[in-house]
């Protein structure tokens, strides 16, 4: 036994600096998610009491899916494209980094207002796509929730830039931080009594965000001891490649964006109480899958950046190629052990006051249909930073449009098969298909630009 571990301890060691540091980091991301996510399920516990699946829980998804649905787009875009450039900026004057991270925030409360400019203009119209076979109750409030939470699209671009910025130097706090809003609105559902139920939901949401940018910014708003100014300028010379890569990537990922919400779509025919039970079924999956999937994706992207400024394309590819084998397994080991214990997490998570045991029963089936997605999404994370890394934001749309065309389809032949969990095993397909034509593509075309040497 003994020589086994010397064995071990003698493979761990010879491995490649790469590896160790893209270890170190997917484990404290994953130690702050976890307690980021914890936080997370206590507040969809404290729903789930005194909500249970009612028209309130309803709305509030409904809500908070469509007023952070174009925010969230641009958010999964920045994460993948600044961190490279982020990175790079180390390399060069302080000056440039304080004059870069000033106009990104000026940039970022301007495409934020103008997202919540647009949810207020066209949400009647979205509203009555969306909702389906609801109720006009269901409605009315959803409407009211917008008027509050509509803001909430500032604060999430604003905490886009911030984050970045912490996760391109490996400082992955952010991830744990990502926890305020959902104590907020646990404190609030707790302690705030009325006649209004919306109240503490959409107030505590708000009141989440705006916690949220303040504690970021002495975190990240600083370089070398000075906070940057906001501009509303291009001044900086990063400023050509990001354009480029956003150009070209933005439209894939606004579509595969929409898919929570071609979910609720086809849920919201159901009826009452469908979207959420499809709801909460997400958020206990969610503490499973954003543990692993941030993990991997903030734990690989800033090593791939490092390997590739450096030139070496071929170790960044290898690195890419072990880390997505050992995600895919990592990913089916996972799901493996969740399923028997889906129904236990459901019930010790949420089975309490108007959420029945027959909730339970629903939430934990949708639970285990979901578990497919698993393998396939943390390995195409993998390759999905190469691709982002090399500079090959074309390609990346191309797949992202692939696999949401591939889930659209999905979507309407298996809800008329099997109904409500349809749509989680239709996003299966999805990564499956992201994870595969991504492998094709990096195995057989050689990179025709790479981030680190475009922005030079």
């Amino acid at each position: 036994m003994i020589s086994q571990f010397a064995a071990l301890k003698n493979r761990l060691l010879q491995l490649h600096p790469d590896h160790l540091r893209a270890a170190r980091g997917m484990a404290r991301v994953a130690i702050f998610v976890l307690l980021g996510r914890c936080a997370g399920a206590a507040k969809e516990m404290v729903i789930a009491y005194r909500y249970g699946i009612s028209n309130v829980v309803d709305a509030y998804q409904i809500t908070l899916t469509l007023v952070s649905w174009l925010p969230a787009a641009c958010s999964a875009v920045f994460a993948i494209v600044l961190v490279p450039v982020f990175v790079d900026l180390r390399r060069e004057s302080a000056d440039e980094e304080t004059r870069f991270l000033g106009e990104l925030l000026t940039w970022a409360i301007v495409v934020g207002v103008v997202f919540t400019a647009i949810i207020y203009i066209v949400w009647p119209y979205v509203i009555n796509f969306m909702a389906g076979n609801l109720s006009a109750q269901t409605r009315e409030m959803a409407h009211h929730m917008m008027i509050a939470m509509a803001p909430i699209g500032v604060l999430i671009m604003v905490v886009t830039a911030y984050s970045t910025r912490l996760q391109s130097r490996e400082r992955h706090i952010a991830t744990l931080l990502d926890g305020l809003p959902a104590v907020m609105t646990l404190l609030l559902v707790l302690f705030v009594t009325g006649n209004n139920a919306m109240t503490p939901l959409m107030y505590g949401t708000l009141l989440g965000y705006m916690a949220l940018v303040l504690v970021l910014w002495p975190l990240a708003g600083k370089v070398e001891g000075r906070y940057s100014r906001l501009s509303l300028t291009f001044k900086s010379r990063r400023w050509q490649p990001i354009y480029h890569a956003v150009r070209v990537y933005m439209l894939g990922q606004l579509v595969v964006c929409c898919s929570p919400a071609i979910d609720q779509y086809f849920v919201a025919h159901l009826g009452d109480g469908a979207v959420a039970t499809l709801g909460y079924a997400n958020r206990v999956f969610g503490l499973l899958l954003s543990m692993g999937a941030l993990a991997i994706a903030q734990g690989t992207l800033p090593v791939l950046s490092d390997i590739l400024g450096k030139d070496d394309v071929n170790r960044a590819r290898h690195t890419a190629f072990q880390w997505s084998l050992l995600a895919l397994g990592a990913g089916a080991g996972a799901a493996v052990i969740a399923y028997p214990l889906a129904p236990w997490v459901v019930e010790v998570l949420f089975q309490r006051g108007a959420f029945t045991a027959q909730n339970t029963v629903l939430v934990a089936d949708l639970m285990r249909y979901a578990l497919v997605q698993l393998p396939f999404y943390f390995a195409s994370l993998v390759m999905m930073n190469l691709l982002s890394v090399e500079g090959r934001y074309k390609d990346m749309a191309i797949v992202t449009a692939l696999g949401f065309a591939v889930k659209v389809v999905a979507n309407a032949l298996l809800t008329r098969w099997i109904g409500m969990p349809g749509v989680l095993v239709a996003t299966g397909f999805m990564h499956a298909t992201v994870f595969f034509v991504t492998m094709m593509i990096t195995r057989r075309v050689p990179p025709a630009n790479l981030t680190g040497g475009a922005v030079r």
